[in-house]
């Protein structure tokens, strides 16, 4: 057993870090905690069960899978008898800075002063227009990364526990007020929010993401697959969401009254050739 614990926001990090020289066991957080019911006690049993609910409904993943994959990973992080050093490898994008919160707050639960607790968490680079993923680095580069990783306090989980507990309320009014830039350690809390943000729904119950779906099939009849491609590229171009096919698929499956499907292509149904045109 290694003395460093790498937590990591995904199964593609976590094979990344295996093919470095970095040394340490490795933890997968796997999770969409931008979708579905939360609940702010993370790891409590009704956090389980919101959770539950939701991948088995929404996504058609058994409890089973759900626990293997996602609960027998987060309790390791009850005991880490052996461990010195605990490093989070998290990117700038909301998916990955809402996992970061969560997992923040856990870690307060069973906070070790023993313990010395760091975030590498991707963004700016010098040089870059464009704000950088983990695999936008080489893995030669992993090392420098870790050598530049930040120290985080108790105080600096506190202040992540506290964002989480805002996000997991989802609240606009309460969410557009607080200042998520008040600690330094985490520079792109704001900027996910501001992106979560646009999800709420306007008067006509549709948000950001609802309308560029129904825009890019206005433009277009489409295919799913094809959809799903022109939204992670407007993804990468416009946004900071950082979601995957499955969240994209899932919007577009909530816009049925919207659109009719014929030959595999999505079109716009008069209701929706209505409501793009207002």
């Amino acid at each position: 057993m290694s003395s460093i614990l790498h937590i990591v926001n995904g199964d593609s990090t976590a094979n990344i870090l295996k093919r470095t020289n970095l040394k340490g066991d490795i933890i997968v957080w796997r999770e969409a905690l931008c979708e579905g019911t939360l609940y702010f006690d993370v790891g409590s049993d009704e956090f389980w069960l919101k959770r539950y609910a939701y991948f088995e409904t929404e996504l058609g993943v058994s409890k089973l899978e759900y626990f293997d994959k996602t609960i027998k990973e987060l309790v390791k992080l009850e005991d880490l008898d052996g461990y010195n050093e605990v490093v989070l490898w998290f990117e700038f994008d909301l998916f990955c800075q809402v996992h970061l919160m969560a997992l923040c707050s856990f870690l307060l639960k069973s906070f070790r002063k023993d313990i010395l607790y760091y975030l590498v968490c991707t963004g700016k680079v010098k040089g870059k227009s464009q704000l950088q993923s983990l695999l936008d680095f080489s893995l030669n580069e992993f090392g420098n990364l870790y050598e530049n990783k930040v120290r985080i306090s108790k105080s600096n989980l506190v202040f992540a526990d506290q964002c989480w507990k805002l996000f997991a309320e989802n609240n606009y009014e309460k969410l557009q007020e607080f200042n998520f830039n008040k600690s330094k350690k985490f520079a792109y809390f704001q900027l996910a929010i501001n992106q979560h943000l646009k999800r709420f729904s306007d008067e006509k119950g549709l948000n950001e993401i609802d309308y560029k779906i129904l825009e890019t099939i206005n433009n277009e009849a489409l295919t799913e697959n094809e959809i799903v491609r022109n939204l992670l590229i407007w993804q990468q171009q416009e946004t900071v969401y950082g979601f995957g096919d499955l969240q994209y698929i899932q919007y577009l499956k909530k816009l049925n009254i919207y659109v009719i499907k014929k030959d595999s292509k999505y079109y716009l149904n008069n209701f929706g050739k209505t409501v793009i045109n207002k």
